[in-house]
């Protein structure tokens, strides 16, 4: 009888199949055949189980008295420690060959291939079974885990943790970068009353006593140890050597001098990101955290590590990507002496990108400054290129505090605050009142509903189209002549606006308005909520309508959006796309919506735009400059349930620019105030304005 000779198997690409007498794989796809008298499958089933981690069951399959380790413990020690150390994954094995057969015995060569914290690894090895009545059992040696590998050395594991990129304002002052801090902590071996100390600190931290007491009980600490606690501000000398010092910043530096007192407590420098200009980029600018066991799912395979940060909020996680880099890494077999004898991988290390934004940090602050108070919001931005210069939220929070921690009790009250100064606002929707009469009046010229000479008639100050209105009647504050375009914007005209909506029509004005980005997504880097002119989808009664036309009913803005809107009136009709990545220094315009508006319509809105600042009469006079040309338009926005309610709020805006594109630092600034009821309306965000663009543009 001839003998079958058995075939040698060059490569085995592994397939999931289910059938009679086969259980299916895990992790690296290889199907477990529960055959011992088949060496390479043997080995295809040992290698699923370290895929896997099921180190207990590796065991199994030795020979237990020619492997080269006989304890159980050792064995799930040495295993584990090594390809959890390097971060083994997506381990598969291809080219099996059997090599030789010998007294009963079986040698396999295979290639195993595997992604580690370092990168892939790639090699060729041989696995060495024996043979008895139960089938094949493998010999293991330390060489089975890398081939270089003997009993006495170890696998070392050295990373070089990357650099996160830092975030640039148009000229280079960092927005967010890397910082030092103190961080807090207990040397246990100090300490004289540990229940004393730790308690002392626990009222300095605002944190629990029991959460230090598990910080001392980790295993890795010793007496001389220093045990981190807590991240707090380092007190910087230059702060203290000022004039006037801050008095949190000396109220600090005396609660720290008094808490080194105390023995054990100790301070150390750390390096934190850290946000420079605090309260006034937060919103904008976001925060990072330590990286959570769901970050670490969502994001497998991107380089984090459980020390790793990731962007939570704002530019921080928008850019995460180009921030982030690659740590460096590199896995490495050193003997009994530490002695460097092979590198296994390597990957270097590779810092994350700078980001340029197009902001101006000091145009940033001074817009926070003016407003910290006030629930309300900024967006200014350079009307010929699109690049916005300031992106402000108010009230605002510390985003270091999301860096360094905060306690309880910081948490609450900025979750419990009713001015909720962590809602951004910049990125909402708001009524915007008058400063919508430019957009509805070069609508109306544009479809050609009516003409800039157009005398509306002089209705006093109240009106409404018929009785079939009922009560309901729109209001306006001054009474004119001639009731022309020009002067329904000076005079800021409600019911001029609310009779030119009419005029336009319900279905020209949501198609006009569709036409120049409503119910779309702005293209900005930052996602912001979509402007609306109706709560459904069309604008449904006559009264809606009129309300449309001065920027109430069911109108909603966001206010980069609105800005963008005002660029048309700069740039000959033309709206400019608004950006903030300065990409390569280049500040070129883009235009977004082509021919919104035609130039003779932009110049007949603009005489209006002019006079609201420059006429005496203009609501906006009162940022009226002799030395730089500016127009804009204000706006209050009321908010109430019926007519009769005396109780609603008033959005106060003012939108302002400059109209000379050789000015010195062109500008479009629109600011918005929750509620200006009876501390001037719209009038105090023009004065707070004011005082912004007199920095701002300075003399020219």
């Amino acid at each position: 009888m001839r003998k079958k000779k058995r075939k040698k198997h060059t490569k085995i690409i592994t397939k999931i199949v289910l059938f009679s007498g086969i259980l299916i794989g895990g992790g690296i796809g290889i199907v477990t055949i529960m055959n011992c008298n088949v060496p390479e499958k043997r080995l295809m089933e040992y290698m699923k189980y370290i895929e896997k981690g099921e180190y207990e069951q590796m065991y199994a399959m030795l020979d237990q008295k020619k492997s080269s380790m006989n304890s159980k413990e050792e064995f799930i020690e040495r295993n584990s420690k090594i390809y959890e150390g390097i971060e083994m994954s997506d381990l598969s094995i291809t080219d099996i060959t059997v090599k030789r057969q010998e007294n009963g015995n079986a040698a396999v060569s295979y290639t195993t291939n595997m992604q580690t914290a370092a990168g892939n690894v790639e090699f060729t090895n041989d696995a060495v079974f024996s043979h008895d009545w139960t089938g094949y059992h493998l010999i293991w040696q330390d060489q089975l885990i890398f081939p270089e590998l003997s009993a006495t050395d170890k696998v070392q594991v050295t990373s070089e943790e990357a650099k996160r990129g830092d975030i640039l304002d148009r000229n280079g002052r960092q927005l967010a970068g890397e910082g030092t801090a103190s961080s807090v902590g207990i040397v246990p071996g100090r300490m004289e009353n540990r229940e004393d100390t730790i308690k002392k600190l626990a009222e300095y931290l605002g944190i629990g006593a029991d959460e230090i007491e598990d910080k001392l009980e980790a295993g890795w600490v010793k007496a001389d140890s220093f045990v981190p606690v807590a991240t707090i501000p380092k007190i910087q000398e230059v702060d203290l050597l000022t004039v006037n010092p801050d008095k949190t910043v000396l109220e600090e530096k005396e609660k720290q001098d008094t808490l080194l007192k105390i023995p054990g407590i100790m301070l150390s420098d750390v390096k934190v990101r850290t946000y420079y200009l605090k309260e006034a980029t937060s919103h904008l600018v976001g925060y990072v955290q330590a990286v959570t066991a769901e970050d670490l799912q969502e994001h497998k395979g991107e380089g984090y590590r459980t020390n790793s940060v990731i962007g939570k909020t704002g530019l921080e996680t928008l850019y995460e990507k180009e921030l982030k880099g690659t740590d460096g890494c590199e896995i490495c077999i050193v003997d009994a002496n530490g002695n460097k004898k092979s590198v296994i991988a390597y990957e270097p290390r590779k810092d994350g990108e700078d980001i340029h934004t197009t902001i101006d940090g000091d145009l940033q602050s001074t817009l926070y400054e003016q407003f910290k108070e006030d629930r309300g919001c900024s967006v200014a931005l350079n009307p010929y290129t699109g690049e916005v210069l300031a992106l402000v939220s108010t009230p605002s929070y510390d985003n270091n505090d999301f860096v360094r921690g905060m306690d309880n009790s910081q948490w609450s009250a900025l979750n419990e605050n009713e001015d909720r100064p962590l809602y951004n606002r910049f990125r909402q929707t708001w009524c915007p009142g008058s400063t919508f009469k430019p957009v509805i009046a070069a609508i109306g010229l544009k479809v050609g509903a009516f003409t800039a000479n157009d005398d509306f008639g002089n209705e006093g100050l109240a009106w409404q189209k018929d009785s079939s209105w009922g009560d309901y009647t729109v209001t306006t504050l001054h009474d004119y002549e001639p009731v022309i375009l020009k002067n329904a914007l000076i005079y800021s005209d409600n019911i001029y606006f609310a009779k030119a909506a009419l005029k336009i029509g319900a279905d020209q004005l949501m198609q006009s308005l569709n036409q120049i980005g409503f119910n779309q997504e702005l293209p900005f880097d930052i996602k912001m909520s979509e402007s609306q002119y109706s709560n459904m989808d069309k604008i449904e009664t006559e009264i809606q309508l009129a309300d449309s036309g001065y920027g109430q009913g069911q109108i909603l803005v966001n206010p980069l959006h609105l800005a963008s809107i005002y660029t048309a009136f700069l740039n000959d009709g033309n709206m400019i796309k608004p950006y903030l990545h300065a990409d390569g220094g280049s500040t070129s315009s883009e235009i977004w919506i082509k021919d919104a508006f035609s130039p003779q319509i932009v110049s007949e809105v603009m005489e209006g735009l002019e006079g609201v600042v420059n006429n005496p009469e203009g609501t906006g006079y009162g940022a009226c400059r002799e030395d730089i040309r500016l127009a804009g338009k204000t706006g209050t926005a009321e908010l109430k349930a019926t007519k009769e309610d005396t109780s609603g709020t008033e959005i106060g805006w003012f939108t302002v620019f400059t109209t000379d594109r050789d000015t010195k630092n062109p500008i479009l600034l629109i600011s918005m105030v929750e509620n200006v009821k009876d501390i001037g309306g719209s009038g105090y965000v023009v004065e707070k304005d004011k005082a912004i663009l007199d920095e701002y543009l300075g003399n020219e």
